[in-house]
């Protein structure tokens, strides 16, 4: 009995044992996996994390790219407009030596520059001269010595000692523009005397702007011996500005009295020898008008100006035709004033019009 007992008993502990070793191995096992879910989950969530930093590097990698590429894109177009500037600025650089050679060139041809006012230089020269609408603005310009203050009382009709009238002097007297109304109040002109052009105070090439005869209605070019560049200039300036002229050649009746004197002609005696002097007169006077023409045209010819009509005038005679007087040696006096006035007439209708 004893030994059947002993053998179940050891058949149970030998099942107990078998059921514990199960369980623990079932434990184990079920350990085992656990830790090993655990360890694949660890895995998957390294994994994709490994995914999320590769996506984001590879985004990341893009956007550098794209920064990349703009700024390349960025550092292209500076190159081009860089480039552009560079070529322009070379051109600007071109073009400033190409007219500063010309303006040279031209200065050592005895060519002067040319200078444009601004709006305020404009406006300023009107102030300065009194500029207004309703009245017609003649200015008298050229060269020093020329007789532009004689000339200008002439015109008005005054002596050059009567009071009110344009200083006149052997030297340059006019140092700065003389402003002189008509003494007849019904006519609508002012006459302006300007500083003569050459002399120290004024350098030929700065004399049109410098006086703003850019602001005048109308100019006479005044000269007496010789038409100079500085004539010239006067007249290319008021072509630029759509100005008319009036080419003048003053001291008619002094020239015409030297040619009669070198044509041998000695008395100043006007009642001595009355034939001879009125035929060497009109032959002075002939010789003066044309030559004085032929030169002027001549001139006009080289400055590529269109030729225009020279009026060969005394100031005597014209301050006679201006007081509506019929001197017996007249010239071109009486043309003169009659194209000037008609110039303004003209300029006084075309204003009309506008204001219509």
């Amino acid at each position: 009995m004893k030994a059947m007992f002993d053998a179940a008993s050891a058949a149970n502990e030998a099942h107990f044992a078998a059921e514990n070793a199960a369980r623990l191995a079932t434990e184990e096992s079920k350990k085992k996996a656990r830790e090993a879910e655990a360890e694949r989950q660890r895995t998957q969530a390294s994994l994709e994390e490994a995914q999320r930093a590769a996506e984001a590097s590879k985004q990341n990698a893009e956007r550098l790219q794209r920064v990349a590429d703009e700024e390349k894109k960025k550092a292209n177009a500076a190159t081009a407009e860089s480039d552009a500037v560079r070529r322009v600025a070379e051109e600007n650089v071109r073009k400033a030596t190409a007219a500063k050679e010309d303006a040279e060139k031209r200065l050592r041809e005895g060519i002067q520059p040319v200078l444009t006012p601004t709006p305020q230089e404009i406006l300023a020269a009107q102030a300065k001269i009194q500029y207004q609408e309703n009245l017609f603005h003649f200015a008298v310009a050229g060269r020093a010595g020329g007789g532009k203050s004689s000339l200008v009382n002439a015109f008005r009709g005054m002596s050059n000692r009567t009071a009110g009238s344009a200083r006149t002097g052997v030297t340059e007297t006019t140092l700065k523009i003389g402003r002189y109304p008509d003494p007849d109040e019904r006519c609508q002109h002012v006459w302006y005397d300007l500083p003569g052009a050459g002399t120290m105070k004024i350098p030929d090439w700065q004399y049109f702007n410098s006086q703003g005869l850019y602001v005048f209605d109308c100019i006479v070019v005044l000269f007496d011996n010789r038409f100079t560049q500085t004539d010239i200039a006067i007249l290319l300036n008021c072509r630029r500005f759509k100005i008319p002229t009036y080419i003048v050649r003053s001291k008619a009746d002094q020239h015409i009295r030297n040619m009669v004197k070198e044509m041998g002609y000695e008395s100043d005696d006007e009642n001595a020898d009355r034939s001879q002097r009125s035929t060497l007169y009109m032959a002075a006077r002939e010789q003066l008008v044309d030559e004085t023409r032929r030169n002027v045209q001549a001139n006009l010819a080289e400055a590529n100006l269109p030729d225009q009509r020279v009026y060969v005038v005394s100031s005597s005679c014209l301050r006679a035709v201006a007081k509506g007087e019929q001197p017996s040696r007249v010239i071109d006096e009486v043309q003169l004033l009659n194209d000037l006035y008609t110039e303004a007439q003209a300029r006084r209708v075309r204003q009309g019009r506008r204001d219509l």
